[in-house]
């Protein structure tokens, strides 16, 4: 997932709180760090992404793929 991804999926699924999810919601799976933190420090934003769908209870199916333009093709 690239980073525009990251944050067109983080805008799709919770609007106007996506920013402060990112900047106060800590993420465990994500060594205890939030988001931007854990953006800044490397970690992958697909990874970053599952974590706060985990932690906001993002049903599975949200989970894949949102924020992308269109789906790959095989």
């Amino acid at each position: 997932m690239r980073r525009s991804e990251f944050e067109r999926a983080v805008a799709d699924e919770f609007g106007a709180r996506g920013g402060s999810l990112l900047t106060d919601l800590v993420l465990s799976a994500c060594g205890g760090r939030t988001g931007v933190e854990a953006l800044a420090a490397g970690v992958d934003p697909r990874e970053v992404w599952l974590a706060l769908c985990a932690e906001t209870d993002v049903p599975q199916n949200r989970r894949y793929g949102v924020g992308r333009l269109e789906p790959r093709r095989s």
